[in-house]
């Protein structure tokens, strides 16, 4: 997995559809871990304590994921609130979908419908306020170079494709750089050819983050 898309952190998505008079409303949130998870369903069902069903579905960007039906028939809620994530490409996210029964039974297919439905309208309002980010697979080097050589290499990122993320000025020059995986090995390799060892560089990663 080079990349994936999360929620910003601190922030939280609502959407909601109506089939007959029965709501759902979809809550997505930034979780990083099982337990950043279950605060957010414990607090969903804290604010819709009256509601007959919340069900949710989380995954996580390590691959662990979950779902629960909460009483719904089985299979007919949690996984495909839990599909809709996947199919989004969504990682490190939970949502809870609450439903206010309306009085009459949807069938099967249709709380399939129903809760693919709110967990697609809270993924659309997300992108819709800018609340969804792209996580990729990044590289940390630090070049540590005499003054001389800076311009050269700020050049050479420009070319490999990175970023300059800080410069820390001393009696030499260390560039904090991030490069998408794989992008940094070209870059190094160009380094230690024009440099002739003038410069000392230190690798650090994979992880993911906005780039």
């Amino acid at each position: 997995m080079e990349s994936y898309r999360t929620v910003r952190a601190g922030e939280e998505a609502v959407g909601e559809v109506v089939d007959r008079k029965s709501r759902f409303i979809a809550q997505l949130v930034h979780v990083e871990c099982e337990e950043d998870a279950a605060e957010h369903i414990a607090a969903v069902r804290s604010r819709h304590f009256d509601a007959r069903h919340n069900v949710p579905a989380w995954i996580l960007a390590d691959g662990r994921e979950r779902a629960s039906d909460d009483g719904e028939p089985q299979r007919t809620s949690g996984m495909p609130s839990l599909e809709v994530l996947r199919g989004a490409n969504l990682r490190d996210v939970c949502c809870v979908t609450t439903r206010y029964f309306g009085g009459t039974l949807l069938g099967p297919g249709g709380l399939v419908r129903a809760y693919g439905a709110a967990v697609q309208a809270a993924i659309d309002a997300a992108r819709e306020a800018g609340k969804l980010v792209e996580m990729t697979s990044v590289v940390s080097v630090v070049v540590t170079v005499a003054y001389p050589q800076y311009e050269q290499v700020l050049h050479m990122v420009e070319q490999a494709g990175g970023k300059v993320s800080d410069t820390a000025y001393t009696d030499e020059v260390a560039l904090s750089i991030v490069f998408k995986t794989g992008d940094e090995q070209p870059f190094l390799t160009a380094l230690r050819e024009r440099l002739a060892g003038r410069e000392r560089v230190e690798v650090s990663g994979p992880r993911f983050d906005e780039f």
